[in-house]
């Protein structure tokens, strides 16, 4: 393998890629990057066995080959590097890394030991907008769970209900549901939360369209030049649709920004209740109020007037409702809320296709 490469494109690949290799993998080779010439083009990928990143780049080649090499080392040696030309020349299970200022030698692993995801054979196959996709995993991977005693909902749920595909996730604790786009193919995917972040990083400044393709195990997303392919969760995603409550007894809607300041200046004063606010609507003053407890430290109450509908009270995480309002664009939102037990839904007034729910806690 020779060829020479910019090193803004070597860098940009593997800034994408090179997150993925894992250095406490049980298989040393899994900390490395694989380094492929297909063509006139340098593959350049890394795995960890459930997530595997590639992104091609074009390449001046001289000769054909492949090499893994340490991932971290390579991808901060190159990022050390002046802007402009590198030449990367494979010496047997060495990797020679020239510019006009360094010549180093990097030692690597026989390419024929690198992992390769199974390809994915007569899947199905659709395409979403980038910036939607972007959106919808930006308002929707904060209510997944860190929980691996329950995989489930460690994943976010791609499903298709009456031909219009939904995103969903939640930790129990709380939901985030995004209307992404109308499609006529059939899906229902659970993709883990950790792939998706990955997912978003990719296409950030992407603005085309992202091709899924995707099967009963796994799922492709590429964009451009970059592609990730990823494991999918087995099981049965809880039929989370029960917990969207049809109306409610108690509403508010009032300016975005104004709930999300009396929250978070109010969240101060409930770090040692786990968070723990009261949030009350008043129809006859037409006000909501929001009140915070700290045993030690004082208490708060702040106020804001609001379009009210009916009256009531309820207790909730005050991190779980500042993450839903933040997840929001519009400048005006809803919550609404039935008993002291049940779930309160949050929404956009300006856009009715996302809606975060919080579920209470016992005040």
């Amino acid at each position: 393998m020779k060829l020479k490469v910019t090193q803004e494109n070597l860098n940009k690949a593997l800034g994408l890629v090179a997150r993925v290799a894992s250095t406490r993998a049980t298989l040393p080779i899994l900390s490395n990057v694989l380094l492929k010439i297909e063509g006139n083009r340098l593959h350049v990928s890394a795995t960890n066995l459930d997530i595997a990143i590639s992104c091609e780049l074009g390449a001046q080649v001289a000769d054909e080959g492949s090499l893994t090499v340490p991932a971290r080392l390579l991808q901060d040696f190159v990022n050390s590097l002046p802007t402009g030309v590198i030449e990367l020349e494979q010496d047997e299970q060495r990797l020679k890394v020239t510019t006009d200022s360094y010549k180093s030698v990097i030692n690597g692993v026989s390419a024929e030991d690198f992992p390769v995801m199974p390809a994915i054979d007569g899947g199905t196959t659709w395409k979403v907008p980038g910036p939607s996709l972007k959106k919808a995993l930006q308002q929707v991977l904060i209510a997944a769970s860190n929980d691996e005693s329950r995989p489930v909902l460690t994943g976010v749920y791609f499903h298709t209900v009456d031909g219009v595909l939904y995103v969903a996730a939640t930790d129990s604790y709380r939901l985030a549901e995004k209307r992404l786009v109308n499609l006529k193919e059939k899906v229902q995917l659970l993709i883990p939360a950790t792939a998706l972040h990955d997912v978003l990083r990719i296409i950030n400044d992407y603005d085309d369209d992202i091709t899924v393709v995707h099967d009963d195990q796994q799922v492709q997303f590429r964009a451009g030049d970059v592609e990730l392919v990823a494991r999918l969760i087995e099981g049965n995603y809880p039929d989370y649709r029960k917990l969207i409550p049809a109306s409610f007894s108690t509403t508010a809607v009032m300016p975005r920004a104004e709930l999300t300041n009396i929250t978070k200046v109010s969240s101060l004063f409930a770090r040692e209740s786990a968070g723990s606010i009261v949030v009350s609507v008043d129809e006859p003053s037409e006000s909501i109020w929001i009140h915070a407890v700290a045993s030690q430290l004082g208490e708060n109450n702040a106020t804001l007037k609001v379009d009210a509908k009916g009256s009531g009270s309820i207790t909730l995480n005050s991190r779980y409702l500042l993450d839903g309002l933040q997840a929001m664009d519009g400048k005006t939102s809803q919550i609404g809320f039935n008993g002291k037990l049940e779930a309160v839904m949050l929404t956009d007034i300006d856009a009715d296709d996302y809606l975060h729910i919080v579920m209470p806690l016992k005040s």
